[in-house]
């Protein structure tokens, strides 16, 4: 009998159990995946680095992932517009004729930004109960009073803004649902790939693979796990598995969970995010530009793709797909997708453009061990929800993950929070989260 078994092998898990572990508890943790790291996944079948899952950290003053990365040596370079900005570092933004915007172009489109942005800070604030972020989107510009393209800029850009950071559409997300939306400090990504975060985190763990966790039945007195070829006895579980697999019931939990967390599931909304990647035989867009992004309402379905040559040594752009359009692709075989991404890519390079000479895409929504991206402030629901989802049920069960984590959601750093409160609940003191680096 163990005295704790972790479900997920994420970074939320894996940050419990090893603190855990570090405090002398026996932990076993249950992984349905053939590998560690949950939406931290890094391919290195190309010879160097794609990041599927999870890229960035997004914002590294005061972020407990800063200090982690460097104790694990984790070599990280800086790329900051991981969050969907826009200005930031320099991108060539291009207008509805397809040209780039010169220096005073570009000045003003940031000056449009920033007024939209102020005022929808102070809407949102004025919103009522169950309004969307499109809805004071459209108010803002109403007031405005902008001309037709203008205000199509504007409007593209938030529709953008959602399908990135929240992986929804904005009909779809609170009118707060971006309030967090903060970034203080750098951004960095990993050249050697950000699953060499949970690769350090797992060593000296007991990880199970492919055991996919079916039942979780708890009482006061113990919880016992079942998975499709044995039982696991405990004091105590940590369930730390994507929001939409407990959205989508995968795992039986007996007795059921308690209103407020199940309502709280329910609630809160889970996005799906898809990256695309395209490798090219040579660099066909200007030198230190960070970004490359379309205005205005052209710029659907593809509107923005980030250099990211620095990470995978190789001519490289990386594009997303949220909401809606990723739902969509996930349908689509790879080859119409990465024609439909070059037609987004063609009007301004035209011939200039050559084809790609390597391709990766993927699939969040339909991975049964996701079944999404990650978490976001649906409509009706508030980041309070996040945090009643981690409510302690029963003194033995708890819930962790990005999901669980109201101040900073769909992040890294979310997820590394959530499980160091798990492990403080299991053991009822606090933890100094620098144990995670000694691991003992």
């Amino acid at each position: 009998m163990f005295d704790t078994v972790i479900v997920g092998a994420g970074v939320a898990g894996l940050t419990a159990a090893r603190l855990l572990h570090a405090a002398g508890r026996r932990v076993v943790v249950l992984e349905a995946r053939d590998r560690v790291g949950g939406r931290t996944w890094t391919d290195r079948a190309p010879g160097f680095s794609i990041d599927r899952g999870a890229s960035w950290i997004h914002g590294i003053d005061g972020n407990p992932l800063t200090g982690l990365v460097e104790a694990f040596g984790m070599p990280t370079v800086e790329f900051t517009v991981g969050s969907f900005q826009a200005g930031g570092r320099p991108i060539a933004n291009y207008d509805e004729a397809h040209r780039q915007l010169d220096a005073a172009a570009t000045d003003a489109w940031l000056a449009d930004a920033e007024e939209v942005g102020a005022r929808l800070a102070a809407a949102a604030a004025a919103s009522g109960p169950g309004e969307s972020y499109a809805d004071v989107v459209e108010r803002v510009l109403d007031e405005l009073g902008w001309s037709a393209e203008r205000a199509a800029r504007a409007r593209a850009f938030h529709r953008h803004r959602t399908e990135e950071q929240c992986g929804a559409d904005g009909a779809e997300v609170d009118a707060h649902g971006l309030d967090e939306d903060a970034i203080d400090g750098d951004e960095v990504v990993f050249p050697g790939g950000y699953d060499a975060l949970a690769t350090a985190l797992a060593e000296g763990l007991d990880v199970r693979l492919e055991h996919a966790v079916t039942v979780v039945s708890w009482s006061e007195s113990g919880v016992r796990i079942t998975t499709a070829t044995e039982s696991f006895d405990a004091a105590e579980v940590v369930v730390t598995v994507p929001l939409g697999v407990l959205k989508a019931g995968a795992i039986a939990f007996e007795p059921a969970l308690p209103e407020t967390v199940a309502g709280a599931i329910d609630r809160v909304g889970m996005g799906t995010f898809n990256k695309v990647f395209l490798q090219f035989p040579e660099r066909f867009w200007p030198d230190g530009d960070y970004a490359i992004r379309r205005l205005g309402a052209d710029s659907v379905p593809w509107h923005s793709w980030y250099d990211v040559s620095a990470v995978s040594g190789t001519p490289m752009l990386l594009t997303f797909a949220g909401g809606e359009w990723a739902r969509r692709i996930e349908q689509m075989a790879d080859d119409e997708i990465v024609a439909s991404v070059l037609d987004g890519l063609r009007p301004i390079y035209g011939g200039a453009l050559p084809e790609p000479t390597g391709h990766w895409i993927t699939r969040w929504g339909s991975d049964p061990f996701a079944l999404g991206s990650y978490s976001y402030v649906a409509r009706g629901a508030t980041y309070e929800d996040h945090d009643l989802i981690a409510t302690p049920i029963g003194g033995v069960l708890h819930l962790a993950g990005e999901a669980t984590w109201g101040d900073c959601p769909a992040t890294v750093n979310g997820a590394l929070l959530s499980g160091h409160r798990a492990a403080e609940r299991v053991l009822g003191t606090s933890i100094p989260l620098e144990r995670l680096v000694a691991g003992d």
